[in-house]
């Protein structure tokens, strides 16, 4: 479909405005609050894969909490419009459509460094003789410091402990026949292979359902951080069966800064009271919970690894969110994705300008709406000239641009309009 759709890109304002007026979900930009100048013009915003935008409902379902605490008090756990103790529950099956799973392998607690640990308490149980992780070279920072401080924990050094996935000399990208190599090698001494998908910085989405068979085809467990990819890639995580994956939703899922995250952890561990976890009386069944002076007995499925109260306050936001998505449809939001991002490819292309190469992967199977700009020998002036134009993108050292499409909130005219300040800043340089 996609490549049909690149022989009709114009490069154009009358070709985007089209696109826009024929675009099936355009009506949902007026459902979020996009950021504005001095002079109150709307700015165009490209950077949900950092924060996404707020939706204007955030708001209201916020201050029906702050209304329910101040007028019912503790009350509220049993009788706000959606009682505290059941909120998490809400959330669920809309979630649970995103990422591809049933609801009873989804639940949406902690942060995303928090569920990792203690995913990896659950699932990096390694032995004298299979203690290994394996990760990208290039893994999200938090990513790297959590496997390696798990390795430490369990009492093995990561010098010899952990195994980079890593693109080779002079590319930016993962090679999956690389990893096929590593597992060769490694294999029988890896206990975890731990993917963070899509990659922040190239923006290229590794293949979710192949790497877990390889991974489980030499006994190892497998969990994925969907950062970049929760709300953005169709992750499939039932089907696909990885163990476990972990997520944050303030990218595209517009949750607010810090926002709480989300778990996946695969039915075919539902119902092990085995695996060894951290405990808390949230993932105790609701049934017995508040008899307190019972032994653990843990929710089956992925609420079983709950720890706290949830957030009310924080999960408010996601609520307004998850709204917006299943209103949409998830697969008419990665339609439009595709489009939109291979529009930016296509304009980008169209500048022959050999400054600038484009780090994602070209196919659209391989990536979710972030493009990576490179820009041959520039700086982060480049990113401070788009900003002063009224664009507001992601800059990372040293020389890449992470241009971001959301399709609920960005239109063609966006990338257009981006793409012609792009021209502008080249020809300055």
């Amino acid at each position: 479909m996609l490549e049909k759709e690149k022989n009709t890109f114009k490069n154009s304002l009358a070709y985007a405005k089209q696109a826009d007026a024929e675009d099936p979900l355009a009506h949902f930009r007026e459902k979020f609050n996009l950021p504005k100048d001095e002079n109150g013009k709307n700015l165009i915003y490209l950077c949900g894969n950092s924060l996404g935008l707020q939706p204007k409902k955030a708001r209201n379902y916020v201050a029906e909490e702050l209304d329910n605490w101040a007028e019912i008090a503790v009350e509220g756990h049993f009788k706000a419009k959606v009682p505290w103790t059941e909120y998490h529950e809400i959330l669920t099956k809309p979630m649970a459509d995103i990422v591809g799973a049933k609801p009873g392998e989804v639940v949406i607690m902690n942060t995303l460094s928090t569920n990792l640990h203690l995913m990896m308490v659950s699932f990096y149980r390694p032995t004298a003789t299979r203690h290994k992780i394996l990760i990208e070279s290039d893994a999200f920072p938090s990513d790297s410091y959590a496997v390696k401080s798990q390795i430490k924990e369990k009492g093995f050094d990561p010098e010899s402990s952990l195994v980079l996935w890593k693109p080779r000399p002079g590319e930016h990208l993962c090679r999956f026949e690389d990893l096929e190599a590593l597992m060769a090698e490694h294999g029988e001494e890896i206990a975890l292979v731990m993917i963070g998908n899509s990659n922040y910085y190239t923006g290229q989405k590794y293949p979710i359902k192949e790497i877990t068979q390889l991974g489980h085809k030499y006994g190892c467990k497998v969990g994925f951080d969907l950062a970049h990819g929760v709300g953005n890639i169709d992750a499939d995580l039932h089907d696909n069966g990885p163990d476990f994956a972990v997520w944050c939703t303030y990218k595209y899922l517009n949750s607010g800064p810090g926002a709480i995250g989300g778990c996946f952890v695969h039915e075919r561990h539902a119902n092990n009271k085995d695996i060894p976890r951290f405990t808390g009386w949230w993932g105790h069944k609701m049934d017995s919970r508040f008899n307190m002076r019972v032994d653990f007995d843990p929710i089956e499925g992925a609420e079983g690894w709950q720890l706290s109260n949830p957030p009310i306050l924080s999960m408010a936001p996601i609520r307004a969110s998850l709204e917006i998505f299943a209103e949409a449809g998830f697969q008419n939001i990665r339609a439009k994705s595709r489009k939109i991002t291979g529009y930016l490819e296509f304009l980008i292309k169209d500048l022959n300008d050999d400054r600038i190469a484009i780090l994602t992967p070209s196919s659209p199977d391989e990536r979710g709406c972030q493009l990576s700009i490179q820009v041959k020998n520039a700086d982060k002036s480049m990113h401070d000239g788009f900003m002063q134009a009224g664009i507001i993108c992601d800059w990372r050292e040293p020389d890449v641009i992470r241009v971001a499409p959301a399709p609920l909130y960005n239109s063609f005219e966006d990338v257009f309009e981006m793409t012609q300040r792009l021209k502008e800043l080249l020809a300055k340089k």
